[in-house]
């Protein structure tokens, strides 16, 4: 087993057990503890695990939320090729909504130069890399920025979207379930990203594998709101089929 495969399953069973114990998976791996604690650290700096005495807590389970450039610095290729197939969900011409994150980012690096296209965003690391570019019109939502994720939020970005209507709107998520819908640790968040898929005729998500099956403290959507989910080939293929058979139309990139 490859050191990312183990970690995968290592990140498995913590959000299934709700914790780790290093002796344990050291003997259900069959690899030493040393490894098991070096695995540990990296699943910590990727901001999916928190370390604690004698093993880890997943960070869904202490209402813990990495910063974004741990999340940035994790599952590049996953999100890149997420970022690659969306393209296709991008009109020619119109309006698209850009919701803050790490692979929305990555799709406003690829947007095409030869298409005339009013891009709304509530990212202003995003509004930096999109301003430059001659063929795009950018709106940047104002309010307060959230210093976990660079987004901004509350009164001065609802407003704008009230009165908004995109034919796309691109949105990440920190969790999706059957039970729970799409759901995000921060409420102020959780507000701005229904607000954006209440101002789009489609709405297409943006999620890489380890967003499936969780559930946070602040639903922004149903499963019905979505058009499409964005995933990647290593997705759980159980958790896929429970979404698809809950009219959730997923593509695997």
């Amino acid at each position: 087993m490859y050191a990312e495969e183990r970690q995968q399953e290592i990140l498995r069973i913590a959000r299934a057990q709700g914790r780790v114990e290093v002796a344990g998976l050291a003997d259900e791996l069959n690899v030493t503890s040393e490894t098991i604690r070096r695995d540990l650290t990296m699943l910590e700096r990727a901001g999916v695990l928190r370390r604690v005495h004698g093993g880890a807590i997943p960070v869904e389970r202490i209402g813990f939320e990495p910063a974004l450039a741990a999340r940035d610095a994790v599952l590049i290729e996953e999100k890149e090729r997420i970022a690659k197939v969306a393209l296709a969900e991008v009109p020619d011409e119109g309006a698209i909504i850009l919701d803050a994150g790490t692979t929305t980012a990555r799709l406003a690096q690829l947007l095409p130069a030869d298409r005339e296209l009013t891009v709304v965003v509530n990212s202003p690391v995003i509004a930096t890399t999109l301003g430059i570019r001659a063929n795009l019109n950018v709106l940047l939502l104002g309010g307060r920025v959230r210093g976990k994720t660079l987004a901004t939020v509350d009164d001065w970005s609802l407003r704008p979207l009230a009165d908004l209507y995109v034919d796309v709107a691109f949105v990440g998520t920190n969790g999706i379930s059957v039970e729970r819908g799409l759901t995000t640790p921060d409420p102020a968040e959780a507000a701005v990203k229904r607000a954006m898929i209440r101002a789009a005729r489609r709405t297409v998500l943006l999620a890489d594998h380890t967003k499936l099956g969780n559930d946070y403290l602040a639903r922004f959507g149903e499963l019905a709101d979505l058009d499409l989910l964005i995933t990647d080939t290593v997705a759980d293929s159980d958790l896929v089929g429970d979404l698809e058979a809950a009219g959730v139309r997923v593509t695997r990139a």
